[in-house]
């Protein structure tokens, strides 16, 4: 996200194109209550906007899940939120506001659902933003957990989605192919072509070409190397050798 949206953060004007319980906590900053529950009175807000913003806020609620808040929250999410220095203390500001505010993680994930409704696939760039927070030190906790669960429900993720998006943050006896979305009965071949088609889905140039921000790149980067990696383990417990060229078939 170019740096002229966080220099922006303190004026009203992302609050108004926002609309909603985002352009509320965004208003907030600014000193104003910009809440238009109707939507954005100047239409849609772009998608890196609500995608941006909505993930400050979810990370922020997340943060208070488990009961702990200090400061080290800020520094994870910042390992995948990249903030020109010079605008830390106003994502700081940002952040301790979505803490504090009234509105529920539900609000926000309701309205980032709302938003995204035509796009899944940056849902679950969201929640995999969050869960690579939610891990950054070390583990995700219970009550972490039942939150990305939750989060999931209300962007409309089902079970097995939730398993396979989990599995890519936390180590499971059946980690490699529940992250590939697999089953074990698959042939050699089926499980090639199956792979050649997630790289192809999740491979951060996408995310360029579709427009999306620096931090939906560094999500689908690191979701990238979690399938490659998951692969790795596979092809040498089938022995199929060298990983497979990161090209669609």
């Amino acid at each position: 996200m170019p740096s002229s949206f966080w220099g922006a953060l303190g004026g009203g004007g992302l609050g108004l194109a926002l609309g909603g319980p985002l352009g509320a906590l965004v208003g907030a900053l600014a000193g104003h209550m910009l809440i238009d529950r109707e939507g954005a009175p100047f239409g849609p807000a772009p998608r890196e906007l609500i995608f941006t913003t909505g993930l400050v806020a979810l990370s922020a609620k997340m943060a208070r899940s488990d009961g702990v808040v200090t400061r080290d929250e800020v520094a994870a999410f910042e390992r995948i939120v990249k903030v020109p220095p010079e605008q830390h203390r106003r994502i700081e500001m940002l952040f301790d506001l979505a803490k504090q505010t009234s509105a529920g993680y539900e609000a926000y994930a309701a309205q980032i659902a709302e938003s995204f409704r035509d796009e899944p696939a940056l849902l679950e760039d969201v929640l995999d933003g969050l869960f690579l927070i939610a891990a950054a030190d070390g583990a995700i906790h219970e009550a972490e957990h039942a939150y990305l669960h939750d989060v999931a429900a209300i962007f409309g993720i089902g079970e097995a989605d939730f398993a396979r998006i989990e599995a890519r943050h936390a180590r499971r006896a059946d980690d490699p192919y529940l992250v590939l979305g697999a089953s074990r009965e698959l042939s050699d071949g089926e499980l090639k072509r199956h792979y050649r088609k997630l790289v192809a889905e999740n491979h951060p140039d996408r995310e360029i070409a579709r427009g999306l921000p620096e931090e939906a790149v560094l999500i689908a980067t690191r979701r990238l190397a979690a399938i490659n990696a998951a692969w790795d383990r596979i092809a040498r417990e089938r022995g199929l050798g060298n990983r497979l060229t990161s090209e669609p078939a």
